[in-house]
């Protein structure tokens, strides 16, 4: 699938145009197109273009943009080229991003005779919206809502999904139940060129590595349509309940703003120049910490802090191939996760060292952040659930007690910076504490790794992050051989597993696309560039059409599985990129 959106809301587009994915009226929504998760071969919750007799589909992103074309062809030659977006562009001082969709239809060869299907669903599936047809509208109602698809097609057609010829461009626009006031065609046709113009300006100014320049932007616009502007929260991924495999079980609601994968993605944009991302997050954590009590933090929140995020299961919904359940909110809310203390203050740093930006960090920020700091201090050698969210049990995860260290220590850098000499003393002696704890209990010796918690021997992935995080030096053979054992013990034809140790569905079975590329960076770290690029041209290679990918990866076969598009693995994309790249000047 390919995905467009505006940061207020988003759709996933299969191959032949059929949105089948569409929250609304935000990306956490209640799902107006559905088919996703209704099952094998649903007929609900589902806008899609039939044409007769199509024997070939092509479908692509516009330059630079996040507008989506799609050509069908016929058997007969004629051929049809449906362009959808979100609109998003500058208007009066800010950015105008409605909750809209709109999709654009034109012939291009022959006389292609179409019928147009619109089925939105209501409630998470419990409801289908009922078609009321109006003189240039349909309004779809239901007990739980209404939505309005306007659109220059005879509503005739449209309502009784009847087989029409199509002699000209036509446009439908999904929006609010609520009177469009303006001239079909002309808008649509305005709201495109400008939106157009929107994207192709924000990739002029990222600041994107000599090689793979096309996957980067694309991963890059990716990223930013998994933002939600309104607040400056970031979600893991657009999707809920898609399997991390067949069968597993493992079906969760990614449609929140996790602490640490919000960090990842601020870190790739900052590489890419693109900072108004932090400087909205930023925003959203204040008001985040401004709801919790004693600098504790939960490791996911909504795009509206205190949202609900209890889980229940959405029982209309049969799921991703009817592979159930479809899961809606996420218990992770309710867990100890000890690293996002780092994750914030790193996402936060830059603001103290950025000019470029309007609002530099200052005092009074770092005290807020020195807040978290303490609450690191305080949980660095405590249980947690971990970076991989384990809900049947607990330990000292090496991970979590890394990013403790690295909260200390940037805490330590930014005091430097501000010319607090008393302060970066402070906390520059309890990171190099931490730093001591975890190269002292983490070393396993005797299997040759920095194990996955204190005492361990598990192999997890997350530990090459160590170097990264300034935990040990690259060159520091116990680096160097936890490199060799994790790529041993858990690469599956060429890909990472995250852990070789049971979790509460019992051992994974696909290989987690980030994990992979924190190989190839790990693996530059300690000079095997060649092999580092390898991995990660295999990785690239794995993208789907539209260059994207999801969270896990069939390592086998190379189906991509789980929820989508994974912010994480975009981000793999871009940091790699960065890191292996050849220069601008060589």
């Amino acid at each position: 699938m390919a995905v467009i959106g505006n940061c207020t809301l988003a759709a996933l587009i299969d191959q032949r145009a059929s949105i089948l994915w569409a929250c609304w009226p935000r990306i956490d929504g209640d799902p107006l197109f559905s088919a996703l998760v209704g099952g094998k071969d649903p007929q609900r919750g589902v806008l899609r273009v039939d044409m007769d007799g199509v024997v070939s589909t092509s479908q692509s992103y516009e330059r630079n943009t996040a507008i989506l074309r799609t050509v069908m062809t016929a058997e007969n030659g004629s051929a049809v080229r449906i362009t959808d977006f979100a609109p998003r562009f500058k208007q009066y001082d800010r950015v105008f991003r409605p909750p809209m969709l709109i999709r654009r239809i034109e012939p291009i060869a022959g006389s292609p005779h179409i019928r147009v299907i619109i089925r939105p669903t209501m409630d998470y599936g419990r409801f289908d919206g009922q078609a009321i047809p109006g003189s240039n509208h349909i309004r779809y109602v239901s007990e739980a809502g209404a939505v309005r698809v306007t659109s220059d097609i005879p509503v005739a057609y449209l309502s009784s999904e009847a087989k029409f010829p199509l002699t000209r461009p036509v446009t439908l626009i999904i929006h609010a139940d609520e009177t469009f006031p303006n001239s079909i065609d002309d808008t649509s046709a305005i709201f495109l060129k400008s939106t157009r113009q929107y994207w192709l300006d924000w990739v002029r100014y990222l600041s994107v590595p000599f090689e793979w320049q096309e996957a980067v932007i694309r991963a890059a616009i990716t990223l930013k349509l998994c933002s939600s502007e309104e607040t400056g929260a970031i979600v893991a991924a657009l999707t809920t309940s898609i399997p991390e495999a067949a069968g597993s079980g493992r079906n969760w609601d990614y449609r929140f703003c996790w602490l640490r994968d919000a960090y990842f993605t601020v870190h790739a944009l900052n590489k890419l120049g693109a900072t108004l991302t932090m400087e909205r997050f930023l925003d959203y954590t204040r008001a985040v910490i401004a709801n919790e009590m004693g600098g504790r933090l939960k490791p996911v929140y909504g795009i509206v802090p205190e949202q609900d995020l209890r889980e229940w299961i959405a029982d209309a919904l049969p799921g991703f191939n009817g592979d159930g359940p479809v899961r809606i909110g996420n218990e992770a809310a309710q867990q100890i996760q000890h690293d996002v203390f780092g994750s914030v203050i790193l996402a936060a740093s830059q603001m103290f060292y950025d000019s470029r930006l309007p609002k530099m960090g200052d005092v009074a920020l770092f005290q807020e952040l020195e807040t978290l700091g303490e609450a690191a201090v305080a949980s660095a050698f405590q249980p947690d659930a971990g970076v991989w969210e384990y809900r049947g049990r607990q330990s000292i995860h090496t991970h979590s007690a890394a990013m403790c260290f690295a909260a200390c220590d940037k805490l330590a850098q930014i005091a430097a910076k501000l010319d607090l000499r008393a302060r970066e003393g402070y906390w520059r002696n309890h990171a190099e504490t931490i730093r001591s704890a975890i190269l002292e209990r983490t070393w396993n010796e005797k299997e040759g790794l920095f194990g996955s918690s204190f005492d361990g021997a598990g192999a997890d992935a997350s530990t090459l992050l160590l170097h990264e995080l300034g935990v040990v030096a690259a060159d520091d053979p116990r680096f160097i051989r936890t490199v060799e054992t994790l790529q041993k013990r858990l690469t599956r034809s060429g890909f990472l597993l995250r852990y070789d140790e049971k979790d509460d569905f019992g051992l994974p079975s696909t290989s987690f696309n980030i994990c992979t590329f924190w190989l190839a960076e790990a693996l530059h770290a300690i000079g095997r560039v060649d092999e580092a690029r390898e991995i990660f041209e295999g990785l690239l290679a794995r993208r789907n059409h539209v260059g994207l990918l999801s969270e896990d990866m069939d390592p086998i076969t190379g189906d991509l599985w789980g929820n989508f598009p994974q912010t994480y693995s975009m981000v793999g994309i871009i940091v790699t990129a960065m890191r292996l790249s050849k220069p601008w000047v060589h």
